[in-house]
């Protein structure tokens, strides 16, 4: 077998990274600004809106990684 699954739920054990999570979201924060600006000169009011989402939910989990990356 190529996976561990885990006996209680039947689903495969996966095991990601902290900092590759981090990356995925930063470059998700990246991507939220890009489609901002792409959103605003178009005057697509549905890419603003949910690119301002993305950046704001981008935003509070990298605060949050990072906080909890300080106090270890």
């Amino acid at each position: 077998m190529r996976y561990k699954i885990d006996s209680t739920t039947g689903l495969p054990i996966t095991e990601t990274s902290p900092g590759m999570l981090g990356a995925t979201v930063l470059l998700a924060l990246v991507i939220g600004v890009v489609l901002l600006f792409v959103g605003k000169r178009g005057k697509q009011l549905w890419i603003v809106v949910w690119s301002i989402g993305l950046i704001i939910s981008s935003v509070l989990y990298l605060i949050w990684h990072y906080l909890r990356y300080i106090k270890g």
